[in-house]
């Protein structure tokens, strides 16, 4: 299964959108007249504390995330908010998703209504009424939801991080899907019960168009294996940073019965330049049967010392069978 995760984000070249997909999809795809009739059970995790770090503190990243390529599984992309080593970024699981409804308000409303699969990442959404969402022929996305969405207690980092929450799986969902075309930019217009100009978790200003704000998201994360992934055979991870020619370190714990954690092995691994693939990295590793866990780190952090007490910027706990 981690294998193919990858093969659907490595190497597919994006097909020309045919102008009758846009012109349909210009339609209103979906919308949800009842909680009941259109969510999915999950409460969603607290907010962040007032007063945490929301975002990079290093300045700009060379590259942003690169938009999602169109694959043919039922998987959706779906983007969290996760605690990493210096604060709080965005990060991108693939989830099952019923491959008929529309897939953007399908992304979006396990966005809001489930539990990511990673227990470190939480959205500050709440489970809508009403969701609904549209693409006209110019990659502008328009996304309605009721204002029960909102949860009013979060902080102005946590609000603007959620917002790009949102624009980050609209636009995953539409080029991963074939409904824009993902040569060009795509804007997303946020509507609150079909009113602009509103006020998101009481604190950001919508009615303007909104694009992927590059600072938002993690400077690396793991997208294969997946939190709880069964392994069978060699571990092959694939992961992406959002700079090329950047050096990472990463470890691997083993779990014991009891749940504690000792270092393994360790080692570095450098994010590719080569067109098409830039950021992404990937290694492989023989492990025996048993429960694991695999962190990506900053380079100067690759003693198997520091594994047990620095905070990575992204790890997955897994399980070999053999």
């Amino acid at each position: 299964m981690g294998e193919q995760m990858r093969r659907q984000q490595v190497g597919v070249r994006h097909r020309p959108v045919p102008a009758a997909v846009l012109l349909a999809a210009s339609l209103l795809l979906a919308a949800c007249p009842s909680l009941a009739g259109c969510t999915a059970t999950g409460t969603p995790q607290p907010s962040i504390a007032a007063g945490s770090t929301a975002g990079p503190s290093g300045g700009a990243t060379q590259a942003s995330a690169p938009l999602e390529t169109s694959q043919t599984s039922a998987k959706a992309p779906v983007y969290w908010l996760g605690k990493s080593r210096d604060g709080v970024y965005l990060y991108r699981e693939f989830r099952d998703a019923d491959g008929k409804d529309n897939p953007i308000a399908t992304a979006l409303r396990i966005m809001m209504s489930q539990k990511p699969l990673d227990p470190s990442y939480f959205t500050p959404w709440q489970p809508p009424k009403k969701l609904a969402a549209s693409v006209s022929g110019r990659n502008y996305i328009t996304v309605d939801v009721s204002a029960d969405a909102f949860n009013t207690g979060v902080d102005e980092p946590t609000a603007q991080l959620a917002v790009q929450q949102l624009v980050y799986t609209a636009t995953a969902a539409a080029a991963s899907s074939g409904l824009v075309d993902a040569g060009q930019p795509i804007s997303v217009m946020l509507l609150v019960d079909g009113r602009t100009s509103q006020l998101a978790f009481d604190r950001v200003q919508l009615g303007q168009l909104m694009q992927r704000d590059p600072s938002m998201v993690a400077p690396a994360w793991i997208i294969d294996p997946q939190e709880g992934a069964q392994v069978t055979g060699a571990l092959k991870v694939f992961g992406r940073a959002t700079s090329p020619d950047k050096a990472f370190a990463w470890q691997i714990l083993h779990r014991d019965a009891q749940g504690a954690k000792s270092s393994y092995v360790s080692g570095t691994v450098t994010s590719g330049n080569q067109p098409g693939h830039v950021g992404e990295f990937t290694f492989s590793v023989n492990l025996p049967a048993g429960d694991y866990e695999i962190r990506i780190l900053p380079s100067d952090d690759a003693s198997p010392a520091a594994s047990a007490t620095t905070s990575a910027w992204d790890s997955k706990g897994f399980t070999v069978t053999g």
